[in-house]
């Protein structure tokens, strides 16, 4: 039977729509399609066989409105009049409907009522921007639609924020669809009912979606919903387990696993396109009730004209965009993190990574437009990776919760791929494990944003934040993941540009990352084999605390069932003996002898009296001709009070990012000790300082003519920084006696910040000790620093002592 008949009884119909539910051609959009078209016809021969009257309209709404039907889909239909009508008239058109065993939403209104009552009810006003004629008087469905729309692009700006609640709303009862094992099609968050949102608001006028992709992803859930119907014989919108392998059999799809990822994949684009329009109807909402220039003017108060990217940059002059530079080619507009106007996308293959970390630092998302000219035109990163790349991953993970948003922007344009090759494996692969919340991939992620907040734990935040964003990435090979997760990591570590001591602890981390709970929940705790089994796996004390960090961090975001009290007791105790066993393993950092260049300048400054500095220009990893974006810095001067918090307060003053540091004391020709700093520091917008300018500042902060202190004050109140994510406070510990035999060792792992190494040394200096020898790294966004320390005659200090020199600096940093 084809789709021109018009059956009007009910076992026509009903035989009709059976025929052509059978029919094997017709599938997806065609049969939802032709499906409709059936309907439509039943529909227009029982109102004129009910002998509507002129004025009469029916209409279709909602779903049906737009014009398809999945197999167990209720019709939604408005009937529409202008005057009085004869009461029995409906019913003459219901009743056949409900014998035919249709679920039926029905209506009948005028326009003015219709139009009441979307008033009242977003849902119905939402049901009515789908309205479609089907029979009688067109000109009254016309009549209809035009002030429906007329009606919500008015109340737009009060309606929108209400329909995003509802979603909100949504989102919390069924979850998000791209990470549930029993997905609702429809109402889970990125599922068909956020598509009809979508539409909604592009009727609107004030904002659209991204449109690539979209379409597709709604196809695929429609369709997989028609199969789900089918199946089932009912209409429902949950994709339980006990379903999913028939409907994908009747999808033609290999099997549950991949109809999942495809369903995953839909969810995702839809999610995503969802984010992005609610983004910008807020921006819009703000331009227009002027919230959003007053925001900006309340955060960055004494902004100058924008005229680029660098010092004293800042928002534009009146009646232009408002910017705030964030990072190298990477500004803050409108709550968005955005390229800057001198950006060079094509050169410059590190500036997705850089515009991702300082987003998710400043709790930012990247915008979509950017994230878009970012995937089409960056090259790929060198490999082994440059230094900068490798950090500002580290940075972005370090941000925790806000990575998430940002890493999610990376991934919906291929980005995460192009940059990690193996994680195209584990994107959207399902975990059939109820202890599982997420997803491989999202739970990859979770694992890093738990271990952002344990980076006070460890010596190698860098360290842990990578593997555990790896750490489930043999997850997409056959056999145990944990084997071929270290064969995945020991070759892209070194891609990534690690060496090979940091290659070989990550691979440990990955191979062993359930080795610590396994171990403490099956074997005996009191056996010396456990502990040996521990000490085995992991040499070291760092190490150790790497994998017990890594450990939490897995479990956490595994989910609630993962991790307990009981638990953490377990492995606490297994690696309070284990670290017992590894005790003295760890030493001291071991100096390097003073190069020749490092020995010229300690004796020119110990014979001169004065500072020696030089300076050498890197462009590590980058192509020749690269505009230079790192600096190896190394100053010597004869030993005097306030030197280490003077020079790095001189460094931050010129915006320049302390990335590694070291002092050690030399006497090269017995006239006095000199210290020697070697710096290794970024310029924080990519523009270096001049050596003749950075020389003279420092020489004259040395001596007096420059207050560093107020220069910097006077800066930071002209233009105050965003405040940024919430991260974990400061820690500030007096190592063991056992770390140095002569002087104390202070260790200070905090959040980097600029000026951060100069409130530390200002906090040393005021306390009166002196600073005999420095290690200070940042790695991504972490500082872990180590001064050891002497009184003034240099001898280790008293435990008193060292606590209140501890207590200073920790005041220092609050």
């Amino acid at each position: 039977m084809t789709t021109e008949t018009r059956p009007s009884e009910p076992a026509d119909h009903s035989a009709a729509r059976a025929a052509l539910l059978a029919d094997p051609g017709p599938v997806g959009r065609p049969r939802r399609e032709a499906l409709a078209r059936l309907t439509d016809d039943w529909l227009a021969g029982l109102l004129a066989a009910a002998g509507a009257p002129p004025g009469v309209a029916l209409v279709a709404v909602g779903g049906y409105g737009r014009g398809e039907l999945s197999p167990r889909s209720d019709l939604d239909v408005l009937l529409l009049h202008d005057g009085p009508i004869p009461r029995e008239l409906p019913e003459r058109i219901w009743y056949p409907v409900w014998d035919a065993g249709a679920k039926l939403d029905h209506s009948v209104r005028t326009v003015a009522e219709a139009r009441a009552v979307a008033a009242a009810d977003l849902k119905a006003q939402l049901g009515l921007l789908d309205a479609r004629h089907l029979a009688g008087d067109p000109a009254l469905t016309a009549e209809l639609r035009a002030a429906v729309f007329t009606d919500w692009r008015a109340s737009a700006p009060a309606r929108l924020p209400e329909l995003r609640e509802l979603a909100r709303e949504r989102s919390e009862r069924h979850g998000e669809l791209s990470f549930l094992l029993e997905p609702d099609l429809k109402e889970a968050r990125g599922g068909l009912r956020d598509v009809v949102a979508l539409d909604a608001v592009a009727a609107s006028w004030l904002a659209d979606a991204p449109r690539d992709g979209l379409d597709a992803a709604a196809l695929r859930l429609a369709d997989v919903r028609d199969a789900l119907h089918l199946v089932t014989g009912r209409a429902t919108e949950r994709l339980s387990l006990q379903d999913q392998d028939q409907v994908a059999e009747r999808l033609g799809v290999l099997d549950a696993d991949t109809l999942l990822r495809q369903v995953y994949e839909a969810a995702r684009t839809i999610a995503y396109a969802s984010d992005v329009t609610w983004r910008a109807v807020e921006r819009v909402l703000a331009a227009r009730s002027g919230r959003g220039r007053r925001a900006v003017r309340r955060a960055f108060p004494f902004a100058a004209p924008f005229t680029g990217v660098g010092r004293g940059a800042g928002a534009v002059a009146r009646g232009a965009v408002e910017r705030r530079p964030l990072a190298e080619g990477v500004v803050e507009q409108d709550g968005e993190a955005v390229l800057a106007q001198g950006a060079r996308p094509a050169a410059d293959p590190v500036l997705p990574l850089r515009a991702a970390a300082a987003a998710a630092q400043n709790g930012l998302t990247v915008s979509y437009a950017t994230v878009r000219r970012l995937a089409a035109e960056c090259r790929p990163l060198p490999v082994p990776w440059p230094d900068e790349a490798r950090e500002q991953l580290v940075t972005l993970l370090g941000a925790g919760e806000a990575a998430v948003p940002v890493w999610e922007a990376l991934e919906a344009e291929g980005l995460v791929t192009r940059l990690l090759p193996d994680w195209e494996r584990v994107r959207c692969r399902p975990q059939r494990n109820a202890v599982h919340r997420w997803t491989v991939d999202r739970h990859l992620v979770e694992t890093a944003v738990k271990a952002a907040a344990m980076t006070r734990r460890v010596a190698r935040p860098d360290l842990l934040l990578v593997a555990a964003l790896l750490h489930d990435i043999g997850k997409g090979w056959p056999g145990d993941h944990s084997e071929a997760g270290e064969v995945i990591v020991r070759d892209l570590a070194p891609r990534m540009g690690f060496g090979p001591e940091d290659t070989e602890t990550l691979a440990v981390l990955v191979r062993h990352h359930l080795t610590l709970v396994d171990t403490a929940t099956r074997r005996d705790p009191d056996d010396p084999a456990t502990v040996e089994a521990i000490t085995k796996a992991v040499t070291t004390l760092p190490e150790l605390e790497l994998l017990h960090a890594l450990t939490e961090a897995d479990a956490l975001a595994t989910g609630p069932a993962a991790w307990s009290s009981w638990r953490a007791s377990l492995v606490g105790g297994l690696v309070a003996r284990a670290a017992d066993r590894l005790a003295g393993a760890g030493t001291a950092p071991v100096e390097a002898a003073p190069t020749t260049e490092q020995e010229r300048l300690a004796v020119e400054a110990a014979r001169t009296g004065e500072p020696a500095l030089s300076l050498h220009a890197q462009a590590e990893g980058a192509d020749p001709g690269t505009e230079p974006m790192g600096v190896e810095l190394t100053l010597a001067v004869p030993d005097r009070p306030g030197l280490l918090g003077t020079a790095a307060g001189v460094l931050a003053l010129h915006r320049l990012t302390v990335r590694s540091a070291g002092l050690r004391e030399l006497d090269p020709i017995g006239a006095g000790p000199v210290l020697l700093l070697s710096w290794r520091v970024a310029a924080e917008f990519g523009e270096l300082p001049e050596a003749a300018r950075l020389r003279a500042d420092l020489r004259r902060a040395l001596d007096g003519s420059l207050d560093v202190e107020r220069r910097l004050a006077e800066r930071d109140a002209a233009a105050p920084r965003r405040r940024g994510i919430p991260t974990p406070p400061p820690l500030v510990a007096v190592a063991p006696a056992v770390a140095s035999a002569t002087a104390t060792v202070l260790e200070v792992r905090a959040h980097d910040a600029p000026g951060l190494l100069h409130r530390i040394g200002r906090a040393l200096d005021g306390a009166g000790v002196r600073v005999r020898t420095a290690h200070v790294s940042t790695l991504g966004a972490e500082a872990v620093d180590s001064f050891y320390l002497t009184d003034a005659q240099g001898r280790p200090l008293a435990a008193r002592r060292a606590g209140e020199v501890a207590a200073a600096v920790r005041a220092a940093l609050g």
